[in-house]
């Protein structure tokens, strides 16, 4: 994955932004108070996640989206299809920069008018700050668990592969919204047999890449972060590969590749 990501965002604004986000997207929007954000995504209607981001509620009728992976001008387009008659403005708007910043409280909003920062408990994400932007949110945010999706990947995977009920992105106690049928099965009926950990890997991988055992694919790397002391990665495995490996202590995978496991996240 290339350094320096930029910033893909879009705007909901107008009098029904709340309920077309609240039909619309996974999470409780409801519950989302201004000067907050919850992450949330939008499903197809077999439960696949189109698109994963930070939901951040800017003003009564104004939602910031922070995608994490995809284009904001496309998820623009395809959900203008579905604003019919509602009083709302869906704008993709140009790409900015994206850096590290101070500490702040676990889904707080600070928008000061020339960039929006998003509260990480031990640092910030912001959106459009001066500079040319840095990767120093990336490596903090892999260790939380918290998912990018590459390209490749949108629209593969479903919720319980990316933890998203962890992260709250889902909800299944709310009206009906795309994919919601298939979200409350996998939750109370479980089954699903792909889950979320994060690896040491010998040697750095394209985020979007298979991940294969002696011939079999077992999983998908969603995001990489090398640094001095070698690379980390978030990974969705087959549950019966992650239950063969041993700790940390990296195991052999096809096309040379070792991987450890440090950390797993149920659904």
């Amino acid at each position: 994955m290339p350094t320096h990501l930029p910033a893909e965002t879009l705007l909901l604004e107008g009098p029904d932004a709340s309920a077309f986000a609240q039909a619309q997207f996974s999470s409780a929007v409801n519950l989302l108070a201004i000067g907050h954000w919850q992450f949330s995504a939008w499903l197809d209607p077999q439960g696949r996640v189109r698109t994963l981001f930070h939901l951040a509620r800017l003003g009564d009728e104004r939602y910031l989206l922070l995608l994490r992976g995809g284009d904001a001008a496309s998820m623009a387009d395809a959900l203008r299809r579905f604003v019919f008659r509602a009083k709302l403005a869906v704008t993709a708007l140009p790409p900015r920069t994206l850096a590290g910043g101070p500490a702040l409280p676990l889904h707080a909003v600070v928008d000061d008018g020339q960039s929006v920062s998003l509260g990480g408990d031990a640092h910030s994400l912001r959106i459009g700050a001066a500079g040319a932007g840095d990767d120093a949110w990336r490596l903090p945010q892999l260790q939380a668990g918290w998912p990018w999706l590459p390209t490749p990947l949108l629209g593969e995977l479903l919720p319980p592969a990316l933890s998203l009920h962890r992260l709250q992105a889902v909800a299944v106690d709310k009206g009906c919204y795309p994919g919601q049928e298939i979200v409350a099965r996998l939750h109370f009926r479980g089954g699903h047999k792909r889950h979320l950990h994060r690896v040491t890997l010998s040697q750095a991988t394209a985020a979007g890449s298979a991940l294969h055992r002696n011939g079999r694919a077992v999983g998908c790397v969603l995001d990489v972060v090398t640094t001095n002391d070698g690379s980390e990665a978030l990974v969705v495995l087959a549950d019966d590969i992650a239950a063969q490996l041993s700790g940390t202590h990296p195991q052999p995978f096809d096309d040379d590749l070792a991987l450890g496991i440090v950390a797993s996240w149920p659904a």
